[in-house]
């Protein structure tokens, strides 16, 4: 994984609350105080947010935990952490060299993804009349750029930035759903634990556009994959010309 749990869920709820709401404001004490959590008490952490000890535990649960004891996990380690990309002295140099490893790594989505494997996504997209793409953090950003991109091409799809609700879409699919999850690292389904709803994941068709990795979940259904470095630089550029050629060759052969 490139990012942790605590990132994932924290900063999806985020993303997907309304300012001032009480989930987004837990989280947002949580986040803003992470060295001081490692010890916290429910209680404490009720009295700190102004709320009840009740929204604490309904918190955990409405963003995918299972209680307040693996919150407790996540805080005691977050995990965090920032790759940077070059340590040369000269700003022009610098960014020499994160263009290179940009365009580097875009050549290399180039020259081994699949034209089979997306022409068969396109045609997926095509003749589902429900799909939904999903991403978390920057893959989020990918689908929601991808959605759009469909739109301007009279293809409706739909997506969400809450990770608890894409599971939560995922979950009660049907045969006749199209599921698209952008993953850079292949772990989307690592972050929570599926083994209650497992069987409910083999209903929808499931494709994951991912880098390429050992193993994919036995649920996935088929995979559009590229070589790729793994590193967070890389991430959301490879992703995004992944998605950007979905639809460019989604239009080519249907518009």
């Amino acid at each position: 994984m490139i990012y942790s749990k605590l990132p994932v869920v924290f900063l999806s709820t985020l993303a997907s609350e309304k300012k001032g709401s009480t989930n987004g404001m837990i989280a947002t004490y949580i986040l803003d105080h992470l060295e001081n959590m490692h010890d916290i008490g429910i209680k404490e952490l009720a009295g700190q947010c102004h709320v009840a000890v009740s929204s604490i535990s309904r918190f955990c649960k409405e963003i995918g935990l299972r209680d307040f004891a693996e919150l407790k996990e996540l805080l005691n380690s977050p995990d965090l952490f920032f790759e940077r990309q070059s340590h040369l002295n000269s700003f022009s140099q610098r960014v020499g060299e994160y263009q290179q490893k940009v365009y580097e790594s875009i050549r290399m989505v180039e020259q081994s993804i699949s034209e089979n494997q997306l022409m068969h996504l396109c045609d997926d997209i095509r003749h589902y009349q429900r799909v939904a793409v999903f991403g978390l953090l920057k893959a989020g950003s990918v689908a929601m750029n991808l959605q759009s991109d469909l739109l301007m091409l009279g293809k409706q799809v739909y997506t969400n930035i809450s990770y608890q609700e894409q599971m939560n879409y995922i979950f009660n699919a049907q045969r006749d759903d199209l599921i698209i999850i952008f993953s850079y690292t292949g772990s989307y389904f690592d972050y929570q634990e599926i083994r209650a709803e497992k069987k409910k994941l083999s209903t929808p068709k499931i494709w994951m556009v991912s880098g390429e990795r050992d193993h994919y979940p036995e649920f996935v259904d088929e995979v559009l994959h590229f070589r790729s470095l793994q590193d967070q630089g890389s991430h959301p550029y490879q992703l995004q010309f992944t998605a950007s050629l979905i639809a460019q060759e989604y239009a080519r052969k249907y518009c």
